[in-house]
C-alpha cells in the first residue's frame, strides 16, 4: 500500500471568506493529502473588500507548536507557506522547513503580500525583504505580478502583457532568487484570457495555461490555485500539467460563483468543483 502524502500548510485562518487555510485544507484533502496546519494569524474575515476585521498575530504560538510536533517525530512531504502574520514568521518558516521536511520534500512558497500594485495593509517594505529571503529557499514560488515586481525591486506594470515581458520577468525571478520552478499568476495578453505561466529552470521552458476571463473581482483565487497546484504536484504531475489542472479548477470555481450569484467577498464556490479536480488528478 502506498503511504499517504503529507503537507504542512502555513497560513492564516479567516473566520469568513474562504481563503488561506479554509481553502487549502479542503482542496489538499480532496487531492488525497494529509494536511497539518500551522496557523499564522486569525482574522474575523478575509480582508479583500471588507473593513473593520479583527486580526490576531499568532507569532508567539508557532515555536511551541513546532516543539510539540518535533517531540512526536512529525515529517512532511511538502511545506506550503502563504500569508504570514509578521516579519518574524519568515525565520520561523525557514526553521520549520529544515526541521520537518521529509526526504525529497517540496517547499512551495506563495509570497502572499500584495496585489493590484499595492502591498497588503498589514505589511511594509521590510517585510518584502524578508519574503525575498523566504522565496530564495523555496523549490516553487507562486507570485502574482505585483509580488514579482516587489521581489525584484522593479516597477509594477498593469496588464495586458507581452510574452517577452512575461518570460523576462519569470526568468529574472528564477535567476535572482535561485528558484527551480516559478509559476506566475495573472497572465493576460489581452482582455479575453487570463491564466498562469510556469517556468522550469532545468529546461529553461515557459509554458502557459490560459482560460477565458470572467469579469469581476474574485477573492481567494490565488489560494485555490496554489493549493490545487501543490495537490497535483504531490500526485506526481509535473509543473506544467499541475498548472493546467490548477487553472481549470480555479476558473471552474469562478464560473460556479458567478452562476450562484453570491457575494464573492466571502470566497468562491469551489466545493462543487472538487469532484472534477479529483478526476483530473486521476483519483476517481
Amino acid at each position: 500500500m502506498v503511504m499517504q502524502k503529507t503537507a504542512a500548510a502555513i497560513h492564516d485562518i479567516s473566520g469568513l471568506g474562504k481563503c488561506s487555510l479554509t481553502a487549502a485544507l479542503p482542496v489538499l484533502s480532496a487531492a488525497g493529502i494529509s494536511v497539518g496546519v500551522l496557523p499564522t494569524a486569525v482574522l474575523s474575515t478575509q480582508t479583500g473588500g471588507l473593513n473593520n476585521y479583527t486580526y490576531r498575530d499568532l507569532t508567539p504560538d508557532l515555536r511551541g507548536i513546532m516543539a510539540h510536533w518535533r517531540s512526536i517525530g512529525v515529517k512532511f512531504d511538502a511545506v506550503y507557506s502563504g500569508f504570514l502574520g509578521s516579519s518574524e514568521q519568515v525565520d520561523i518558516v525557514l526553521d520549520f522547513v529544515k526541521q520537518f521536511s521529509a526526504d525529497d520534500s517540496v517547499f512551495l512558497c506563495d509570497p502572499a503580500m500584495a496585489d493590484n500594485g499595492n502591498l497588503y495593509d498589514t505589511f511594509n517594505d521590510s517585510f518584502v525583504l524578508q519574503m525575498k529571503k523566504l522565496c530564495m529557499n523555496a523549490d516553487i514560488i507562486v507570485p502574482n505580478f505585483t509580488e514579482a515586481a516587489l521581489l525584484l525591486g522593479c516597477e509594477y506594470k498593469k496588464p495586458p502583457y507581452t510574452r517577452n515581458y512575461v518570460e523576462s520577468l519569470i526568468r529574472q525571478l528564477s535567476d535572482v532568487l535561485g528558484v527551480k520552478n516559478v509559476v506566475l499568476t495573472g497572465v493576460e495578453f489581452d482582455s479575453k484570457q487570463i491564466g498562469a505561466a510556469a517556468y522550469n529552470r532545468l529546461t529553461d521552458a515557459v509554458t502557459y495555461s490560459l482560460r477565458k476571463k470572467v469579469d469581476g473581482m474574485f477573492h481567494s483565487t490565488g489560494d485555490l490555485f496554489a493549493s490545487s497546484l501543490l495537490g497535483a504536484i504531490l500526485n506526481g504531475f509535473d509543473i506544467n500539467k499541475a498548472c493546467e489542472i490548477a487553472i481549470d479548477f480555479t476558473v471552474s470555481s469562478i464560473n460556479k460563483t458567478v452562476e450562484a450569484g453570491g457575494d464573492s467577498r466571502f470566497g468562491l464556490c469551489f466545493e462543487k468543483c472538487l469532484p472534477d479536480y479529483m478526476k483530473n488528478l486521476e483519483l476517481i
